[in-house]
């Protein structure tokens, strides 16, 4: 009769958290709506950068201004690599270009100068008979080339890119800028040596017999595709979604115990474990209830917009352990928080900024590799980053047990220590039965 009677008990707690959660309209939407959301944007925004150079060609407005080929040259590489979308403008001068720019007419601009060809010329020459004096091949002694007489174009760029996209950019000009020198060079070199062979085809061999470079993806087993940007995404942005919930737990957890519910049941033959068991296992459902929506979002939904479809992991036991322990450090924090605020507002406001914080430092929006040294260190006190080594174990490297047990080990002691605190300061204040 006894453990009929707490099972009964149970049931109706359980009964009464659940419908208590239904009713907050406000939590259901953060733990719900928002997570889709942020997934569906975040994942095009990325996917459309992973994509770039196959799909969103980066459009660059061209003013050559150049008397001889080399202008040209260069404007036919850069069209033939795929990488750009040309607008040609020769009637622009520097300051015209600078005002496209300026004027949002373009993002992206370069400027050919007059003297292009006949820099590069000069340059090629020297260094081809440098290369012919060295070898002893010609009696002709080589200049020192000049700084000054160096061939240079003038780059363009809106300041609201970032560093690393124009970087990204000038690199490219600079292969291409190589090419035609290495390209003038040789036609030098032939000449130099009086061959009468062509140099026009070892120059075309040399631009279309371009170095294989064969991706490998490092993971475990036979796995070779490639992460797509879905891979990526799904997975944080579910976790930001499990640890967002203090909002909602943390809120419930101090309006109980503020409003004195915590001291009525004391009145009542159940202890408070009950409450407190019976709320954690409702949102730790709730948590599961998130990976199956979003996760459906990446498997069902990516695909119509044209996204990478997520792939699930073969390991379908460490993927259900690791969301179980994920939720339940989620959980954890919320309900330590929760306890600790005095007031909702403390709870809102310190929880979510915290998880927001925890997000940050814990490769959700920046991957921890690209942080400098002291920010990697510190990621590592972050539980999200944890989370986001066992879920990335699963989804990009294909892992096994043995990678999953240090992130599972450490969540777990960081749900205990959660889980203490709470308890601890609900004893401390007396709201628990002896």
């Amino acid at each position: 009769m006894r453990t009929t009677g707490m099972i009964y008990r149970y049931y109706i707690s359980l009964k009464k958290e659940t419908l208590l959660f239904l009713h907050d309209k406000i939590g259901l939407s953060l733990m719900f709506l928002m997570p889709v959301l942020l997934v569906i944007v975040i994942t095009i925004l990325q996917d459309s950068v992973y994509q770039l150079v196959d799909s969103n060609k980066i459009t660059l407005l061209v003013s050559n201004h150049d008397t001889g080929i080399s202008g040209s040259r260069l404007i036919a590489q850069l069209d033939s690599s795929g990488f750009f979308r040309i607008i040609e403008n020769r009637e622009l001068d520097p300051d015209g270009v600078k005002k496209h720019v300026e004027n949002k007419e373009a993002v992206t601009a370069i400027y050919i100068p007059s003297d292009f060809s006949e820099k590069l010329g000069k340059k090629s020459e020297t260094l081809s008979r440098k290369i012919m004096s060295d070898f002893g091949l010609s009696d002709k002694k080589a200049e020192k080339p000049e700084p000054s007489n160096s061939p240079a174009i003038m780059f363009f760029n809106d300041p609201v890119l970032q560093e690393s996209y124009c970087y990204s950019i000038i690199n490219a000009l600079r292969i291409n800028l190589s090419a035609i020198e290495t390209s003038g060079m040789i036609e030098n070199v032939y000449k130099e040596i009086g061959s009468t062979n062509s140099s026009s085809e070892i120059i075309k061999t040399m631009q279309h017999d371009d170095l294989k470079i064969e991706r490998i993806v490092a993971a475990s087993g036979s796995h070779k595709e490639i992460p797509s940007s879905t891979q990526h995404n799904v997975p944080a942005w579910t976790i930001f979604a499990m640890f967002f919930m203090v909002v909602s737990l943390g809120t419930n957890i101090v309006r109980e115990r503020t409003s004195g519910s915590f001291l009525r049941i004391k009145t009542m033959p159940a202890n408070i474990s009950l409450v407190v068991i019976s709320k954690q296992i409702v949102f730790i459902v709730i948590a599961f209830l998130q990976v199956v929506v979003i996760f459906g979002i990446g498997f069902y939904i990516l695909p119509f917009l044209n996204l990478p479809r997520l792939v699930i992991p073969e390991n379908l036991t460490g993927t259900f352990v690791t969301i179980l322990v994920c939720s339940l450090a989620a959980v954890s924090y919320a309900f330590m928080i929760g306890s600790l605020a005095n007031t909702e507002n403390q709870s809102n406001g310190f929880g979510a900024i915290s998880i927001i914080i925890f997000a940050a430092l814990g490769g959700v929006w920046v991957p921890t590799f690209m942080m400098p040294d002291y920010l990697q260190v510190i990621s590592r006190f972050s539980p999200l980053q944890w989370c986001i080594d066992c879920f990335y174990i699963l989804f990009l490297q294909h892992g096994n047990w043995g990678d999953l047990f240090k992130p599972i080990f450490v969540l777990l002691v960081f749900s205990l220590f959660c889980q203490m605190i709470a308890y601890i300061k609900i004893k401390l204040e007396k709201r628990i039965l002896k």
